[in-house]
């Protein structure tokens, strides 16, 4: 899923920094301050450490991190927006509504 992001959003115009595989990479990526993105997009599933734990541990060293969940699982849709998602997206959705929604972000 994340090459297909990948793929999608550069052709969209937009420059993609990283992506990780898992919460832990994320973690090690962003806190590392070598990368300082404008969006970030995370699932809730998966592998090592949940999105939940991985936006609740982002936020807490960047409360203006502006992260948009994206996840099959609705039922968890309210959680996310209160830990701080600025969006959440239920897959499956079309690519021009992600496109949107960062824009969105981004413009505001």
């Amino acid at each position: 899923m994340c090459r297909m992001y990948k793929i999608l959003l550069e052709i969209e115009g937009f420059t993609v920094l990283g992506w990780a595989n898992n919460g832990d990479e994320a973690l090690k990526m962003l806190n590392s301050e070598e990368i300082n993105p404008d969006v970030i997009l995370m699932d809730h599933r998966m592998p090592v450490r949940n999105g939940f734990d991985t936006a609740l541990n982002l936020l807490k060293n960047n409360k203006n991190l502006k992260i948009i969940f994206i996840s099959a699982d609705n039922s968890i849709k309210d959680k996310a927006l209160k830990l701080g998602a600025l969006h959440f997206i239920e897959k499956p959705f079309h690519n021009q509504d992600l496109i949107k929604i960062i824009n969105n972000i981004i413009m505001a």
